[in-house]
C-alpha cells in the first residue's frame, strides 16, 4: 500500500505585462520562459502602438510568481524591456457574459482633441457600463475610439445613447452605440 505524497500544489493565475521597442522574438521569448515554469496561458493582449509593444497575460503556474518573475527577469536585463509580474488575487470577476443586458460596441470619431476618451468614458461609468475593451488610433487628424462594453440588465440604454451622443457633441466628435451578436462555440 503506498502513502499519499503531499497535494500537488493549486496552480497560480499570475498577471504578466510587458512593454518596450517592438522587436521580432518579444512573444516568442516571453512565451518559451513561461512555458519553462510550466506556465499555461489563459488570456491575453499583445499590441503594437508607434513602434511599442505591450502585452499582458494571464498565465497559471504552479511555480507561483517567483519563479515566473525569475524567469522572465532576463528579458528586462538590458533594459529594452519592462516586465511585471503580480498575483491575481481572488475569484474571476463576472465579465460581459455575465451581464444579461448584454454586450455593445461604443464606436467613435471625429478630429483629434484632448478629453475624448474622458469624456465618453464618463458617461459610461457613471451608467455602471464596464469597459471590456478599448483600442484607440489616431490616423492623420481623424480619431476613432472602439469600445466593447458589458451593460447591465438594469441599465437605461437609452439614456446612455442621450448621454453619449451630448458628450461626443461637447468634444466635437460622432459616438455609435451598437448590440454585438454573441458568439457560440
Amino acid at each position: 500500500m503506498s502513502t499519499p505524497g503531499p497535494a500537488p500544489a493549486e496552480a497560480d493565475v499570475i498577471a504578466v505585462t510587458v512593454i518596450g521597442a517592438d522587436r521580432p522574438g518579444i512573444v516568442a521569448e516571453v512565451t518559451g520562459a513561461l512555458a519553462g515554469v510550466e506556465g499555461n496561458l489563459e488570456d491575453s493582449t499583445m499590441t503594437l502602438l508607434r513602434g511599442q509593444f505591450a502585452m499582458v497575460v494571464l498565465v497559471r503556474s504552479r511555480a507561483g510568481v517567483p519563479a515566473v518573475q525569475e524567469a522572465l527577469s532576463p528579458l528586462a536585463s538590458d533594459g529594452r524591456l519592462a516586465v511585471d509580474v503580480r498575483p491575481v488575487a481572488g475569484p474571476p470577476t463576472p465579465g460581459s457574459e455575465s451581464l444579461r443586458g448584454g454586450t455593445y460596441v461604443v464606436h467613435v470619431n471625429g478630429a483629434d482633441r484632448p478629453g475624448i476618451v474622458a469624456a465618453l468614458t464618463a458617461v459610461l461609468a457613471r451608467h455602471q457600463v464596464n469597459i471590456v475593451d478599448l483600442g484607440t488610433r489616431l490616423a492623420g487628424g481623424l480619431y476613432v475610439l472602439t469600445a466593447e462594453v458589458a451593460v447591465g440588465e438594469d441599465v437605461d440604454l437609452d439614456a446612455v445613447r442621450a448621454e453619449l451622443e451630448q458628450a461626443a457633441a461637447a468634444v466635437g466628435v460622432h459616438v455609435r452605440l451598437m448590440p454585438v451578436e454573441t458568439d457560440e462555440l
